[in-house]
């Protein structure tokens, strides 16, 4: 089926299933074109509240979709694939947080919107790479244990003040980590005018580097400061930023920064699941009232 017939038949499997389409800032740039809804997690999270539709297609990957389930338990939510998974979101164990638990009894534990159903299930309030900060400032604890991104966690530690456990230690995004200084030299060199827009999820060094640190929304909010943008995030935020803005220049800082669970997802993936009603989300109730609960907070305190 040609790419123009795909997009019409997913048009009318819409209509006729009452369904929107929400997807996330990386996706391709032939889904962000017929993206009911595009955002970043905190975006997502907070439209998932008041979504008037049927069905929901979560164009992302599948930690994403549980928090649309879980914002939405009547609602029939569906993951176009069941390869779009999180690497990130699968290294925290609920293992992990029990350990620190023990060591700091008296710590919330703050988790990244980024990590599973069950992990958010012991977490006392969420965050994204967008509120997090704002967040842990309002949270009456100078010890915070926080999952499973070391890199965001690192930055949230520098900018609040306060001491923040990693959990797992080891967690990261193995999409930003592969961002270097070899790479920030090689931006400023090719693009001297430009700018350095950094996610947080980038190393402590990178972030160092910056112009600026912010999650892929304040990157939409704050492109117009500049008139040239270097991007160092998931390549396809620059085609939504473009998009958005096209009198302005933006550079992916590598061509190669690639969401494998993102772009395991395909317009013939969304046709198909909007046709065979495939692959519905369920988490378990006795999860999803206690991840509910973390995830709500967050959205009380953005």
């Amino acid at each position: 089926m040609k790419m123009e017939e795909l997009v019409r038949e997913i048009e009318r499997l819409k209509e006729e299933r009452n369904a929107i389409i929400m997807a996330h800032n990386y996706q391709l740039p032939e889904i962000q074109d017929i993206a009911d809804f595009l955002g970043d997690s905190l975006e997502l999270a907070r439209k998932a509240v008041n979504v008037d539709a049927d069905v929901i297609v979560f164009v992302g990957v599948d930690f994403m979709a549980e928090t649309a389930k879980i914002l939405n338990p009547e609602k029939t939510v569906l993951l176009p694939t069941r390869r779009a998974t999180c690497a990130m979101a699968n290294m925290l164990k609920v293992e992990h947080i029990l350990k620190a638990k023990e060591q700091y009894p008296d710590a919330p534990v703050v988790l990244y919107v980024n990590t599973t159903a069950e992990t958010k299930a012991y977490a006392d309030v969420t965050v994204t790479s967008a509120n997090a900060v704002r967040i842990v400032e309002k949270l009456d604890s100078d010890v915070i244990i926080f999952g499973p991104d070391k890199n965001l966690a690192s930055y949230v530690a520098k900018m609040t003040g306060k001491k923040v456990i990693p959990v797992p230690e080891y967690g990261h995004c193995y999409v930003h980590r592969q961002f270097t200084l070899e790479d920030v030299e090689r931006a400023r060199k090719l693009y001297p005018n430009a700018k350095l827009m950094v996610h947080p999820e980038c190393e402590p060094e990178v972030q160092e580097r910056a112009d600026i640190i912010v999650s892929t929304g304040g990157m939409i909010r704050r492109a117009p400061e500049h008139d040239e943008w270097v991007v160092f995030t998931e390549r396809e935020m620059v085609y939504r930023l473009q998009r958005l803005y096209p009198d302005i220049k933006f550079h992916p800082a590598k061509e190669d920064a690639i969401c494998i669970g993102m772009k395991a997802i395909t317009l013939n993936h969304i046709y198909e699941s909007l046709r065979d009603m495939k692959y519905e989300v369920e988490v378990p109730e006795d999860i999803a009232e206690k991840a509910r609960r973390a995830i709500e907070r967050m959205l009380e305190m953005s």
